[in-house]
């Protein structure tokens, strides 16, 4: 770890060595370098890394913590074997008629240089991993320079000490981060909750773990991006501390809810799974058209785990066991079992059969809870939330301008024609968001469950008042709550699959 970062300063009178020359980085000799301080970051990315020969240019500091990050991430991820899980996650759709490319389905035309921009700020946030890491082992910061990355870190702590509030805005932390928020705050959970001393995992492992997931999902997605993973996470801590989880939960029980919560939609390709089904997608084969987002997010997270050998020190039959549960856990976000849970829960609150003291109740439980965290948005401060439904109506209606354009059936809640945010958000909210966590509420009847439900009255009041035409005349106010009450279990599971 530490050979990583602290890459060698040498004297000008001395030969480079081969080894260093041989680690696609460029080799300044002096920091007047016009690259050094350059203020188009295109040309500060053509580097791929540099060696300082200044140690006191914080110009130069820059670049080399640059170039640790680049042999950092060569070091962990240069090799991705997917094969162990039997999919390859860059083929594309096999329909006859569309061959969409989902790594750029939901991509914007940028300037040239706002991507290596991009993956500049990025890499630059990775010293603080290195960072914190070495904070956790007690070991000194020895750098006496000042970084100008460091100024963020001090306020992304702040907020982390306060991540269990509802109100915690995830946006600000993405940003104060560096696009970085699902990494930094699952590492400070599994910290937290004494996880990784716990288990014995290896922090490098953890963190690279965490950066490949992060990685893996597509935040060209306008929602279902690493931001909503790191939402979810937030989420799911929450409902862990509250007391009637907190007092029969195991360590194993929220490191599997920690995992799932951080993985549940692990490489969302930004489409529902009717898309994916009727373009003939690989994936839908695959997985024979049942659960396959879910499934997908699963083997995804599976892969990861293998290829990072998080849980290689434990006996073969626990690494397994860790798996299975895991895949349990995220094949219950699948919004088309929505009835199938809540009914179950349902039962088990009238006759008070839920007994934490076993583990398959303590594990339905956990699925209730990710469930509950994947779709809170319409349970935030309006603020929050506000965002969040723009964000998921523009993915919809991205899709259903594809479909148009391929002359495919639009899905229901795509057609930018026929919706708006408010109507999309009143149906989810009245169709699977309310009866969700009144049964939430009842299992966990907190402080925390009442302003949730607080704030999915007056979200759901809010959107209402600028739904147009709200109080419209009679035959124009009675078709779209004659549209809304035809099938609403299928209007609901419709977007539900889209946001799980």
């Amino acid at each position: 770890m530490e050979l990583c970062y602290q890459l060698p300063v040498l004297p000008l009178d001395r030969p480079v060595p081969k080894h260093v020359l041989s680690r696609r980085g460029a080799i300044s000799f002096s920091s007047s370098s016009s690259l050094f301080g350059a203020p188009d970051p295109r040309q500060l990315s053509q580097r791929r890394g540099a060696i300082s020969y200044d140690s006191s240019d914080q110009t130069a500091l820059y670049i080399r913590m640059l170039g640790a990050c680049v042999i950092f991430k060569q070091l962990f991820s240069n090799v991705r074997v997917r094969s162990q899980v039997g999919f390859e996650p860059d083929r594309r759709g096999s329909h006859p008629y569309l061959g969409v490319d989902f790594r750029t389905l939901h991509s914007r035309a940028e300037s040239a240089g706002s991507i290596p921009a991009r993956r500049i700020r990025r890499l630059f946030s990775f010293q603080r991993h290195l960072l914190s890491s070495r904070l956790l082992r007690g070991a000194p910061h020895l750098n006496t320079l000042h970084i100008l990355d460091e100024d963020y870190c001090g306020q992304a702590k702040c907020m982390l000490e306060k991540v269990g509030t509802w109100n915690f805005d995830i946006f600000l932390f993405d940003r104060l981060t560096n696009g970085n928020s699902l990494v930094f705050l699952t590492f400070h959970l599994l910290n937290q909750y004494g996880l990784i001393e716990l288990f014995q995992l290896d922090m490098v492992k953890v963190r690279q773990f965490l950066v490949l997931v992060q990685e893996d999902y597509r935040n060209q997605n306008p929602y279902h991006n690493a931001v909503h993973a790191a939402d979810v996470t937030q989420a799911m801590h929450c409902y862990l501390r509250e007391p009637k989880l907190a007092q029969s939960l195991t360590s194993f029980d929220i490191l599997l809810g920690l995992l799932a919560a951080a993985t549940h939609d692990l490489d969302h390709p930004g489409v529902n799974q009717p898309f994916l089904i009727k373009t003939n997608h690989y994936l839908a084969a695959l997985y024979r058209n049942t659960s396959v987002l879910e499934n997908h997010h699963w083997r995804s997270a599976v892969g990861l785990l293998r290829e990072t050998d998080l849980f290689s020190h434990l006996p073969a039959e626990d690494s397994l066991g860790i798996e299975r549960q895991l895949g349990s856990l995220i094949l219950a976000t699948d919004i088309s079992r929505q009835n199938e849970y809540l009914s179950r829960f349902r039962t088990h609150l009238d006759e008070n059969s839920l007994c934490l003291g076993h583990s398959s109740h303590r594990h339905f439980s956990l699925q209730m809870a990710l469930k509950c965290a994947d779709i809170c948005n319409p349970c935030r401060p309006w603020e929050l939330s506000k965002q969040w439904s723009e964000k998921v109506t523009e993915e919809f209606f991205h899709q259903g301008d594809i479909e148009k354009k391929h002359k495919l059936e639009i899905s229901p809640l795509c057609d930018s024609e026929a919706n708006t945010i408010a109507s999309v958000q009143i149906g989810f909210m009245t169709y699977v968001v309310e009866p969700l966590f009144a049964e939430w509420a009842r299992f966990s009847d907190t402080r925390l469950s009442q302003t949730m439900l607080g704030h999915l009255g007056l979200n759901k009041a809010s959107w209402s008042a600028m739904e147009p035409e709200a109080s419209g005349s009679s035959e124009e106010g009675e078709s779209e709550p004659t549209r809304a009450t035809e099938e609403p279990s299928s209007r609901a599971l419709s977007q539900g699959s889209q946001e799980s």
